[in-house]
């Protein structure tokens, strides 16, 4: 399981360098980091240069295993930050239709990004960390149920959108509704099994290796026939779901602490 942890922490931290790559060549941040309209910031350009290394170095050491607890625990508060006190507001008050569970879905993947930074801080130790770092290590405890509300609501809208999910299974594949609402079985009940601690390990590791087996057949080659003015977010897209079996994996370790 440790190996495990260790795959899954450098999923995580490939898909963080993808994220910063994706702000820095388009000068504008991936389309789930931030509500949309978000160009209006002062001094935009800089900004999103400057997060855009920050997120490839914080991905770097991430998949080098260097710095990995204070990396991932500013990633975390980072993200936090921005679910909290950006994409809640916008979902509140510039979104009329905010009763609707899919108007979430990029909100609910910054939560669950997250979620894997402080399951992945969760997994090491330092001594005599000082009291910055003890304050963001505050939400270690609840990043593996960060993650598992977002599978469990892209479990329900797998239900909700079925007809139009299924059109993103490939033709080669037989029986597309049969495996909707499978896998929107499957992500609900290891959401919930995650937050009941129900033979976690197991059920984590088998949540991993499911989305890892979409991110080959259904995001890679997305990723090939896609036109190049999508070519961008269907990268991150693929990616997101390489560090969702990332978190899924860590969880699946055990969080057994390291120095």
């Amino acid at each position: 399981m440790r190996n495990l942890s260790n795959i899954g922490r450098i999923f995580f931290g490939m898909a963080m360098v993808e994220e910063g790559v994706h702000t820095i060549y388009f000068n504008d941040f991936p389309y789930m980091l931030l509500p949309p309209s978000h160009s209006w910031i002062p001094g935009f350009t800089i900004l999103a240069f400057i997060s855009g290394v920050l997120f490839v170095l914080a991905g770097a050491c991430l998949v080098i295993n260097k710095k990995t607890r204070p990396v991932s625990l500013l990633l975390g508060g980072v993200l936090l930050l921005i679910f909290c006190f950006c994409f809640i507001p916008y979902e509140f008050i510039a979104n009329s239709n905010y009763m609707n569970l899919g108007e979430w879905e990029n909100a609910e993947k910054e939560l669950a990004l997250a979620g894997g930074a402080f399951v992945i801080a969760g997994c090491f130790s330092e001594k005599n960390e000082n009291p910055f770092f003890r304050f963001l290590a505050k939400p270690i405890p609840f990043g593996a149920i960060f993650f598992a509300i977002t599978m469990i609501s892209f479990g329900i809208l797998h239900f909700l959108v079925a007809k139009e999910a299924s059109t993103l299974i490939p033709s080669w594949i037989p029986y597309h509704m049969f495996w909707i609402y499978f896998a929107g079985v499957a992500l609900i009940g290891s959401g919930i099994a995650i937050i009941l601690k129900i033979k976690t390990g197991l059920i984590a590791a088998l949540l991993g290796t499911m989305i890892f087996i979409w991110f080959i057949i259904l995001h890679i080659p997305r990723v090939i026939v896609s036109p190049a003015a999508d070519m961008g977010d269907e990268i991150t897209s693929a990616f997101l779901a390489l560090a969702y079996s990332g978190i899924a994996f860590v969880i699946a370790g055990g969080g057994k602490k390291v120095t």
